[in-house]
């Protein structure tokens, strides 16, 4: 899977953990900064990856944020793109599961190391169910084509 990584300032640090293992899970990892020092912002990187992801230039994205809420913000401005943040394995699962999430969304400051391991593992792992859920995302398709969502 080809996977676009995105952080502000405050994500750096994990990002630089989780890029290791999604290598080390045999994923290909498009690393989308920041490389700047200091203060970075967020709906810059954001619509960087969530672009990559609406283009289907990846297949999936992570953002990191300070706490995944705004990054979510900005990459579900772009249409194709479902994000949401995830802070448990229940939320990663079903964010998959029934959402057929592509954009997941850390907190690099509230989440540990481990748990953000296990969270990414879990979302990549995790199929979309389809069904019913495929029908509810069609109907978000649909809305954003109807609005002209999009940045």
């Amino acid at each position: 899977m080809r996977i676009a990584v995105g952080s502000d300032h405050r994500g750096v640090s994990l990002r630089g953990k989780l890029i290791q293992l999604l290598t080390t899970l045999g994923q290909e990892v498009v690393d989308l900064g920041t490389h700047a020092k200091g203060e970075t912002d967020y709906p810059d990187i954001a619509a960087l990856v969530a672009r990559k992801v609406g283009s289907r230039e990846v297949d999936r994205g992570i953002l990191i944020c300070g706490t995944g809420v705004g990054m979510c913000i900005v990459a579900n401005k772009v249409p194709g793109v479902r994000a949401a943040p995830c802070h448990d394995d229940v939320t990663a699962e079903l964010s998959r599961r029934h959402n057929d999430l592509n954009v997941l969304c850390l907190s690099g400051d509230l989440l540990g190391e481990k748990l953000a391991d296990r969270l990414v593992e879990i979302w990549l792992r995790t199929p979309f169910e389809g069904g019913r859920h495929a029908r509810r995302n069609r109907k978000i398709a649909a809305l954003e084509a109807r609005d002209g969502k999009g940045p």
